[in-house]
């Protein structure tokens, strides 16, 4: 299996590179993340990659960070998310982005990537709720997920103060992020009305 290529960059497309090694060039299809990344034709770069054997076809998948080939690898358990799917999530949802979106359970966020319409959306939510810590990137990928094992569950202040303010107008998972800044930085004792004014300055900012 071919877990990494280094070489240089010999071409791109909307969604594929090809990386010179020693003079054979591998084709990896690529999200638009990964490709913004490699830089122009001829620049030296290293990629993680994965690597799909079927009966008619074979395809090698690039990322520019072992975060992003995890998250290709745990999207693509849930049904209904091919290579395609996955690679389209992770070209409009970089990983930190995408794990506070499971995290706060936000459906609108994931419909952002071409193919993924509400129902699916719910699909990935349902599926991967119980797995998103062990992905956990960013400060926000370590707070507390629903019904995870591995995390107690969100607490209740923390959930209300996230719907008021998205009842305020602002995304899901904005709110989700600046009240769980807030609620790091107040405690574990904190009401909601200080967790949605503490969760208001952090949006302001």
């Amino acid at each position: 299996m071919i877990a990494k290529l280094s070489g240089l960059l010999d071409s791109t497309g909307l969604d594929w590179a090809i990386i010179d090694v020693n003079g054979v060039g591998y084709l990896i299809a690529a999200s638009t993340r990964t490709l913004r990344r490699l830089g122009s034709n001829g620049s030296a770069v290293s990629v993680h990659t994965e690597m799909w054997v079927s009966e008619d076809k074979m395809a090698l998948y690039g990322f520019a960070d072992i975060s992003e080939r995890d998250w290709f690898r745990l999207l693509t358990t849930v049904q209904g998310v091919g290579a395609r799917v996955a690679l389209n999530i992770l070209s409009v949802l970089a990983p930190d982005r995408l794990t506070s979106a499971i995290a706060a359970q936000d459906k609108t966020t994931l419909c952002e990537a071409d193919g993924v319409g509400p129902k699916l959306a719910a699909r990935i939510l349902n599926e991967l709720k119980d797995k998103v810590a062990t992905l956990a990137t960013s400060p926000v990928a370590a707070i507390q997920v629903q019904g995870t094992a591995a995390q107690p569950a969100v607490s209740t202040a923390v959930g209300d103060a996230v719907s008021a303010l998205v009842n305020l107008g602002y995304k899901r998972i904005e709110a989700f992020t600046a009240v769980n800044k807030a609620a790091q930085s107040l405690g574990a004792e904190a009401d909601v009305s200080a967790l949605i004014r503490a969760g208001l300055k952090e949006l302001s900012q």
